[in-house]
């Protein structure tokens, strides 16, 4: 292996160079302590910026094995490092000076919620962190001596502060280890329970705005109802109560700007593990619960949507059902039927985003047109056996319609963010006020799972699920931008675009130009369902395991995860 010193001579030599001369530095060094590889360089100042790593040996970086011992653990401590790491190449960010891209230092930028990301990764051989550099240049001359500065002054610094234990703040380190262990309970503790998600009292749900995902400013504390209190033990905070949402079907309602959908959010977003501070960091959801909406305009390939579309006036058949550009209730009947295929046991449903002929039909609407007059049999019909015979459970956020007062178990009311449960109240009124609406609907059955097929995340918004083209749309984003290319397996891993490990064109090469391949259920899966996690597998939602039957979202940044769990 090169040492240090030799490539601090290699750059010495090519000062003033054409800029492609920059190449030459391409490759792996030993410094002091790490070892710095170069893995990519720019065309150009004004082209991406190059891409570089560095690795710490676990004798160097001193980490107690124990902050990194389970998956949940690992996770967040490497998600700590990116932070900090981050936050200390900050400082440095365009100190070397030169045309272009010259001089910036980044890496990715992560949001309030923990994902496993290939920008640090925690290995047998060390830590490593992946980053990118812009090589300095006067126009399209090299200018040497600033990158040395970055590569030889600032980048030591950085690694020394954040990488080795003895920088650290001791009792930081392990409590985001505790943090990870907490939440973990929280998680089996749902399962044992018959719970779906379980927000702590005190959490503040409540964002800045709709654009930002830090906690509002003087945002009300989540309280939770008496009646739905739950209390556990944790291994390290020790007690803890809050609002325990169980299985079966639960109707979130009340006025508008009360915090029904703000509840709802959470509960979306609570399949993934939040860093201390956010206010959501015990609020958490099975993480197979599933976001469905109506994407009108979605492809649908061969997907079985019998069960709530049958009969069409054209005679085609909905047991294998395909559209290049679906309604929007068409969409969101393959949304559940794929949510299936994937293993999500709970579906999260905003009235606000649903088609309302998928959703319900009223009496008078029932009365006028006939059963055999419409081929729709609308989810109220079909909530109570998704739960009783495929083990789905449903949270509702409803505002227009007390249709689904009659089927919910659990009937939740904000009041200026505020839960109460009024459950038994709505009942003793559904009972004055007269018969159950709903109908039964036809025979239950659920459909066969469907295929498999390669996906892989484009250039820009489009991206592609087996021979079909899929975009981001419908407002939905994923948990951050390192979630989102990884998708496809396009994503950069950090900062490279294809899997993990290696410079190949492909397969697992960390900067190919091929991404991994992962197994969905049906095109549809990757044409516009939203899946608040990855679920069915995945580690914190956000690397699904190349067999897990996973729906996923769709959106784009410049950092992205791959998807391959090693």
């Amino acid at each position: 292996m090169k040492q240090s010193a030799d490539l601090r001579r290699l750059l010495e030599s090519i000062d003033r160079k054409s800029y492609p001369a920059y190449k030459s530095a391409q490759g792996i060094y030993a410094f002091e302590s790490y070892t710095l590889s170069i893995d990519h360089v720019q065309g150009d100042p004004f082209a991406s910026p190059s891409k570089v790593s560095i690795t710490v040996p676990h004798a160097r970086a001193g980490y107690p094995g124990a902050y990194f011992d389970t998956p949940w653990k690992k996770t967040a401590l490497e998600d700590y490092l990116v932070r900090q790491f981050g936050r200390e190449i900050a400082q440095f960010n365009f100190k070397a000076k030169g045309s272009g891209k010259s001089g910036l230092i980044a890496i990715s930028s992560p949001g309030p919620e923990i994902l496993s990301r290939t920008a640090c990764e925690i290995t047998k051989a060390g830590i490593t962190a992946r980053f990118e550099v812009g090589f300095p240049a006067f126009g399209r001359t090299i200018n040497s001596g600033e990158l040395i500065k970055i590569l030889f002054e600032f980048l030591p610094r950085c690694v020394k502060s954040v990488f080795f234990h003895a920088s650290r703040n001791p009792k930081e380190v392990k409590a985001v280890a505790e943090l990870a262990e907490d939440q973990q309970f929280i998680r089996e503790e749902l399962k044992r329970r018959s719970l779906v998600a379980f927000v702590a009292d005190g959490a503040v749900l409540p964002r800045e705005s709709g654009v930002s995902s830090r906690p509002m400013k003087g945002g009300v504390a989540f309280s939770s109802p008496e009646s739905l209190r739950v209390e556990m033990e944790l291994p390290h905070r020790g007690r803890i109560t809050g609002m325990g949402i169980k299985e079966g079907i639960t109707l979130i309602v009340g006025g508008g700007y009360h915090g029904k959908s703000t509840l709802l959010k959470a509960l979306e977003l609570g399949v993934y593990n939040h860093v201390a501070g956010d206010g959501r960091e015990y609020v958490i959801t099975d993480d197979t619960a599933l976001k469905l909406r109506a994407e009108d305009g979605r492809s649908i390939n061969n997907v079985d949507i019998s069960l709530f579309i049958n009969d069409l006036p054209n005679k085609k058949d909905t047991r294998r059902f395909s559209t290049p550009d679906a309604s929007g209730s068409t969409s969101q009947a393959a949304g559940v039927v794929e949510g299936w295929e994937a293993g999500s046991r709970v579906f999260l449903i905003d009235e606000d985003t649903s088609a309302t002929n998928f959703m319900l039909r009223d009496e008078l609407m029932q009365h006028i047109i006939s059963r055999d007059k419409e081929p729709i049999t609308p989810f109220i019909e079909r909530a109570r056996d998704l739960f009783v015979k495929a083990g789905i459970s449903t949270v509702l956020v409803a505002g227009s319609s007390g249709a689904y007062f009659y089927i919910a178990d659990t009937i939740i009311q904000m009041d200026c963010y505020v839960p109460l449960d009024i459950t038994e109240k709505t009942k003793k009124a559904c009972a004055e006020y007269g018969e159950d609406p709903t109908k039964a609907a036809p025979g239950f059955s659920l459909p066969a799972p469907g295929r498999k097929l390669a996906v892989a995340a484009g250039k820009s918004m489009a991206s592609s699920a087996g021979r079909q083209s899929a975009e981001s749309r419908g407002g939905y984003v994923a948990a951050d931008g390192d979630e989102d290319e990884g998708f496809g397996g396009n994503g950069r891993g950090g900062y490279g675009s294809g899997g993990r490990g290696g410079h190949g064109d492909g397969g697992r090469g960390g900067y190919g130009a091929v991404g991994a391949t992962v197994t969905a259920t049906a095109d549809a899966t990757a044409m516009g369902v939203a899946a608040t996690a990855a679920g069915a597998g995945a580690t914190n939602g956000s690397r699904p395991r190349p067999t897990a039957r996973t729906p996923f979202r769709w959106a784009r940044s410049r950092w992205t995860c791959d998807l391959w769990n090693s």
